[in-house]
C-alpha cells in the first residue's frame, strides 16, 4: 500500500503493521494512510472504531473485503499522489471508500475514480463507517474480537501521537487547510489526559502532542477549566509530563506566551524536565515582505530576540523549523535574508519545500510565480546551509552522554532517537555493538562516538 514519499511529505506517517490472522468468517478491511500524523491519528481512530465493530485489519489489498484510502490534499504533489494510491487500492482490490483532507472535493475524486464507493472528509467518522457497513458488513463475535484499551494504533506501541485540536485560525494564503478542516476546535483538556494516561498504561513511553496550530490549543475553549485541568497549551504540557512519558510538542507558533513552556523543558528548576526541550516551529520565511505575501506575522527580528531568550532559559532546547522558498514575488534579497537569518538562528531540525500552486488557495493568484529553476536553486542553496549547521550541532555531541529511545533492533544494530530526534522526520542515533539485549521502547544512556549530517553513532 502506498504512502506520500518523503520528498513530498517531511512528516510521513510510518507504514501501518498488521500481523494478527482473521478468524473464520470475520469480516476485514484495509486501510492506506497518506499525509501528515495528524491524518494517521484520524486513521487509528477509524481503525478503533471498525475494531470494536468486529472488523479485521488487513496488511494487503487481496485480504481485505474492501479498502479505506485516507488522503492528502495539502500540494497538489499530494493530490496527485493520492489518487495514485486510490488508483492502485481500485485495480487490487476493487472497494475502496476514500476520506480525509482531499474527501473535501468529492468531485475532483470521482472525476479521476468514478468507482469509488463514497467520499468522505476529514474527520467524518460517522460517514466511513456507514460506507463500510455498506460494502462490507458488520459480523461482530463479542466472546473474540477484544479491542485493545489504547485501541489500534499505526505508530510502534512505544510511542504514539496525541491529537489535542482540529483545524486552524490562520488564513496563510499557501494554505487551504482552515477550508478543509475548518476553524480551530479544541479537545477538552480532561479527555486528552484521559486518553494519554491510557496510553502510558498500554506501554507508549512518548507522547507526540500534534494539532494544526499547538500555540493555540484551547482558544477555542477561552482556556476553561474542566474537570480539574485547564484547557492551556502550558497546563496541558504540564499535566502531560507529570505521567511519567516522553512529551514533544509539534506545530508551536511562536506565540509570546510559548516562553512558558520552556521552563517545564529546562533540566533545572522545580517544573524541568516535564517536557522534552523540543519546539516544533513553522516559521516558514524570514523576510517581512515575504511573510506578509503569506498572510502571515512579520516579525523575523523579534523571533530570534525569542530564540535567543528561550535558548538562555534552556541551553538544551532544540529547535525544528519547516520553510518555503520560491514563493510568489520572492526575490534574491529576500531569498537572501533567509539565508543570513538561518545563519544567525542556527535551527537544530530543518526541513525545506518548494512552492506549489494549491487549488483554492489564494496565494495562486499573486504576480511574479518564481520559475522552477529558480526554487529548484533556492531549496539546494537553503539545505546546503541548513545541513552544515546540522552537521556543526551533532559534531559537538561526540564524546557526550545522552538518553536515547530504542525505535528498532535488528540483526545488524539498534536504531533510536534523541530528545532532539521526532519519528520519521530528524536524525537516527544507531547502536552496532551491545546491542543485543535492547528491545524498542528501552530508554538508555549512551556515549557519541561519531556524527555525520543528521545522524549519531553511540556505545551504552
Amino acid at each position: 500500500m502506498s504512502q506520500n514519499p518523503p520528498q513530498l511529505r517531511p512528516d510521513l506517517a510510518p507504514a501501518p503493521v498488521f500481523d494478527a490472522a482473521p478468524r473464520d468468517g470475520q469480516p476485514t478491511i484495509g486501510m492506506v494512510s497518506l499525509g501528515c500524523p495528524k491524518a494517521l491519528v484520524d486513521s487509528e481512530r477509524i481503525l478503533t472504531r471498525l475494531r470494536a465493530e468486529g472488523y479485521a485489519i488487513s496488511p494487503d489489498y487481496k485480504g481485505a473485503g474492501a479498502v479505506i484510502v485516507n488522503t492528502c490534499g495539502f500540494l497538489d504533489s499530494a493530490k496527485a499522489e493520492s489518487l495514485q494510491a486510490i488508483g492502485e487500492a481500485l485495480a487490487e482490490n476493487g472497494k475502496v471508500i476514500v476520506t480525509g483532507c482531499l474527501g473535501a472535493e468529492p468531485e475532483y475524486i470521482t472525476g479521476a475514480h468514478p468507482s469509488v464507493l463514497a467520499v468522505t472528509g476529514p474527520q467524518q467518522y460517522e460517514q466511513v463507517l456507514d460506507a463500510v457497513h455498506v460494502a462490507v458488513p458488520p459480523s461482530p463475535d463479542p466472546f473474540i474480537d477484544l479491542l485493545p484499551a489504547s485501541g489500534v494504533k499505526l505508530t510502534p506501541r512505544h510511542y504514539s501521537y496525541l491529537k489535542i485540536s482540529e483545524g486552524c485560525n490562520h488564513a496563510c494564503k499557501f494554505c487551504i487547510i482552515p477550508d478543509m478542516r475548518g476553524k480551530l476546535v479544541s479537545r477538552p483538556a480532561h479527555a486528552v489526559i484521559r486518553e494519554a494516561e491510557k496510553l502510558v498504561e498500554a506501554g507508549v513511553r512518548e507522547l507526540l502532542v500534534i494539532s494544526q496550530d499547538t500555540s493555540a490549543y484551547g482558544l477555542d475553549r477561552k482556556f476553561a477549566t474542566e474537570r480539574g485541568h485547564r484547557a492551556h497549551i502550558t497546563d496541558l504540557a504540564r499535566d502531560l509530563g507529570s505521567l511519567g512519558a516522553w512529551v514533544r510538542l509539534h506545530y508551536v507558533y511562536p506565540y509570546p506566551h510559548v516562553r512558558d513552556l520552556i521552563p517545564l523543558m529546562a533540566a533545572h528548576g522545580e517544573t524541568g524536565g516535564l517536557v522534552l526541550p523540543y519546539l516544533d516551529i513553522p516559521f516558514q520565511h524570514a523576510h517581512p515582505d515575504t511573510l506578509k505575501r503569506m498572510a502571515r506575522p512579520a516579525a523575523a527580528a523579534r523571533t530570534l530576540d525569542e530564540i535567543a531568550a528561550w535558548r538562555a532559559a534552556c541551553p538544551e532546547i532544540t529547535l525544528r523549523s519547516t520553510f518555503i522558498v520560491g514563493y510568489p514575488g520572492e526575490t534574491e534579497a529576500e531569498f537572501q535574508t533567509l539565508l543570513d537569518w538561518l545563519d544567525e538562528a542556527q535551527l537544530d531540525r530543518v526541513g525545506c519545500f518548494q512552492y506549489e500552486n494549491v487549488r483554492g488557495a489564494r496565494a495562486n493568484d499573486l504576480p511574479d510565480h518564481v520559475p522552477d529553476e529558480v526554487k529548484q536553486d533556492r531549496w539546494d542553496r537553503f539545505m546546503e546551509k541548513a545541513q552544515a549547521i546540522s552537521e556543526a550541532k551533532l559534531a559537538a555531541k561526540v564524546g557526550t552522554r545522552i538518553e536515547v529511545i530504542v525505535d528498532a533492533v535488528d540483526a545488524d544494530g539498534a536504531t533510536c532517537r534523541t530528545k532532539a530526534d521526532a519519528p520519521e522526520i530528524d536524525g537516527n542515533l544507531f547502536i552496532d555493538e551491545g546491542f543485543e539485549d535492547l528491545t524498542p521502547g528501552d530508554i538508555v544512556t549512551v556515549t557519541v562516538d561519531e556524527a555525520g549530517e543528521y545522524d549519531l553513532w553511540g556505545r551504552l
